[in-house]
């Protein structure tokens, strides 16, 4: 796993579509971690699901491209997406309630 550094960025992302009830948040999880990003995953009350990734560029961008399609039940109409500098608040990607 890569150091945390200069490389590490910080993904925020809203994904909408029909995105909920299809085990969106837990394929997440499942893939932030096999990546080795911290941050979470939850469902927002307005239908979309709601992400924040942190990790090597390379590895939060492997995530993103998995968010625009998501599991195979899953239907994604857009990702709105913001990037900034790492926090490093988190210590491992969990969802959230």
């Amino acid at each position: 796993m890569e150091e945390q550094g200069s490389s590490d960025i910080r993904l925020y992302a809203v994904v909408h579509g029909r995105v909920q009830g299809v085990s969106f948040r837990y394929y997440t999880l499942q893939q932030a971690r096999n990546l080795g990003l911290t941050g979470y995953v939850r469902n927002r009350w307005d239908g979309t699901v709601e992400v924040v990734a942190e990790g090597p560029r390379g590895n939060v961008e492997e995530l993103l491209a998995f968010l625009h399609v998501g599991p195979r039940s899953a239907f994604v109409t857009r990702v709105d997406v913001q990037w900034s500098a790492p926090t490093h608040e988190f210590s491992r990607f969990e969802v959230r309630h």
